[in-house]
């Protein structure tokens, strides 16, 4: 790739990174959005609660949304995932919680516990998912329907872990559309989905793109295939995707790699063309 192919791309980044204040791209925005998975203390970022008061100092900027890992709204301390969650809002950030835990709760027939849980640590928003579990649409929309009278918002994660065949994008719009229609405002492409498409039939993910509420979805990355991973989807989908999955290390690179900024995208800022 050649910094004017991914400079000429037809998919150039909105924000402009300049001397003069007032063009980069603010919140609440539409478009080039970032959702973090936040591990907690991890190799992927040291996200404690005093670290992250810090580390968000310098990037909170770029950051939408904050998915707090898996288990983790269960696994961490009380006190400490609550200290977690208060900073991201203080910092205009959106955390919620990861499918995994609904799912769990699920299966252990503990919502009201999963609801408790949550409304006692102040989480805002929870993610709906499918990955092991599978919903009919009137379960689906049940349980959203409950979340949302209780007070959180939703994200859906569409898709399996394990898939077996490629995405159904009529199924995914069917979807989106229906959530749409009870308040659900986005909805994550599930990682595992994105490379099944990618090594068995690319024309999903042309169809992904070209979809009327693209703009509306969260395309999840690999944070074990950073850079290359992250530079390939942006390559596809375009600098201004959603991308979800982007964890603590990897956000201020993949700003740079929006505007331009970087070997990974062979510095095309620089570009005249």
């Amino acid at each position: 790739m050649t910094k004017e192919n991914y400079a000429s791309s037809g998919k150039n980044y909105t924000g402009k990174l300049s001397f003069e204040d007032g063009l980069r791209p603010t919140k609440p925005r539409e478009t080039g959005m970032t959702s973090v998975i936040d591990f907690g203390p991890d190799t992927f970022g040291w996200t404690s609660p005093n670290a992250l008061a810090d580390y968000l100092t310098c990037t909170s900027e770029y950051i939408d949304f904050a998915k707090i890992y898996a288990m983790n709204a269960l696994l961490l301390p009380e006190a400490a995932v609550t200290r977690i969650i208060q900073t991201y809002k203080d910092a205009n950030i959106i955390p919620y919680a990861g499918g995994i835990l609904f799912e769990y709760a699920c299966l252990k027939n503990e919502v009201d516990g999963y609801i408790r849980h949550l409304k006692k640590i102040g989480m805002p928003q929870l993610e709906v998912s499918e990955n092991y579990l599978e919903l009919t649409d009137d379960q689906r929309q049940k349980y959203i329907d409950k979340l949302k009278n209780a007070g959180f918002g939703v994200i859906y994660e569409f898709g399996r872990k394990n898939p077996v065949e490629p995405i159904s994008v009529d199924a995914l719009e069917l979807i989106i559309l229906s959530n749409n229609n009870i308040g659900v405002e986005h909805t994550i492409i599930e990682q595992s989905e994105i490379d099944f498409a990618t090594a068995h039939d690319p024309a999903i993910l042309e169809q992904i793109l070209n979809s009327s509420w693209f703009n509306q979805v969260f395309i999840e990355a690999d944070p074990y295939t950073f850079p290359k991973g992250h530079v390939a989807l942006l390559e596809k989908f375009g600098r201004n995707v959603n991308l979800a999955n982007i964890s603590a290390d990897q956000v201020l690179r993949l700003q740079g790699f929006r505007y331009g900024i970087g070997r990974a995208v062979n510095y095309s800022i620089l570009s005249t063309t």
